[in-house]
């Protein structure tokens, strides 16, 4: 039985490429929607932050003067103390020196505080302030609905709500379409299991030694799409339950079902095992970044014409 472990060393690179390409595609902002009392509210989120329109917010009280109103909220003592405290918990890089400038001159009348100064001079990282696609002042959501319950309780109210609803409409949205792709790629598997017995089994070895065939093979596919064997993933993650397939993502398992047809099919082939996992690493490499390309998701689910 060839075993693939002395093939993979010029490819690894490739696989965790796939890895690597999928972080930077994380770190990719998501931009949704939201209605609040008729007005629309912009949310933007990256990695695992959620970040809410300040602007959007601040409009429902005067849409004309958005900017006037933020800058009269984030120049409240009482707005800079809870930001302080905000930055201090969650941001390593908060400069405490500035900040203590800042709060012994709130109050005054002639103190003048916007977002930008605020993040430019304490290096603050829950509010953004910039032009272009996801421009206007925007905050991390802790922070968002404190601003919301300044312009209007009810409102803080029916943001949290529609925040909540969106939310949990995005984790079934997901949760189904992992399931569905875990399903299949168990389905699919079935094919690669029946290729490797009538192919790569001979008919006297004992059930112990078919095993470790299955298991090479299992390890074939983990090498290309995940860049590790199921023995190194687990001595990496002692304490995970389950498995590196059970830790996938909703793209990773789709992969992983194509790989496993194909791996079927070079198997009958008579593919040497080292060509194989050559291919299917550059097979999945090429379609993780395809499917972890910008708006990829959003083109899934809304296709040109309505039409599947």
């Amino acid at each position: 039985m060839e075993l693939f472990q002395g093939s993979i060393v010029c490819i690894l690179g490739g696989a965790a490429g796939v890895a690597d390409s999928r972080n930077g595609q994380m770190n990719k902002p998501k931009q949704s929607t939201i209605k609040v009392q008729g007005t629309t509210v912009t949310i933007v989120s990256r990695k695992q932050d959620d970040f809410i329109s300040l602007t959007d917010i601040a409009r429902y009280r005067d849409s004309g003067r958005t900017d006037y109103l933020i800058q009269n909220w984030i120049r409240n003592r009482n707005t800079i103390e809870f930001l302080g405290i905000w930055e201090k918990l969650n941001n390593p890089d908060f400069n405490p020196i500035e900040f203590d400038g800042i709060r012994k001159q709130a109050g005054l009348n002639s103190f003048i505080l916007t977002a930008r100064q605020w993040i430019e001079k304490t290096g603050a990282i829950g509010i953004t302030s910039q032009a272009g696609r996801y421009g206007g002042t925007y905050a991390h959501k802790d922070i968002a609905f404190e601003f919301a319950s300044w312009i209007s309780v009810e409102f803080k109210l029916y943001l949290i709500k529609e925040f909540q609803r969106l939310k949990d409409d995005e984790n079934r949205r997901l949760s189904l379409a992992w399931g569905l792709n875990r399903t299949l790629s168990k389905l699919n598997y079935r094919i690669h299991t029946d290729a490797v017995k009538a192919c790569l089994i001979p008919p006297e070895v004992t059930p112990e030694q078919a095993a470790v065939a299955y298991a090479t093979e299992a390890d074939l596919l983990n090498v290309a799409l995940f860049g590790r064997t199921a023995k190194q993933w687990r001595d990496v993650h002692p304490k995970l339950a389950g498995n590196m397939r059970d830790g996938a993502t909703i793209e990773q398992l789709l992969v992983l079902a194509n790989i496993e047809s194909l791996n079927a099919e070079f198997i009958h082939m008579a593919l040497p095992q080292g060509d194989r996992l050559k291919r299917l690493n550059a097979i999945a490499i090429r379609q993780m970044r395809i499917l972890t390309a910008p708006g990829a998701l959003r083109r899934l689910e809304a296709p040109k014409g309505g039409k599947q």
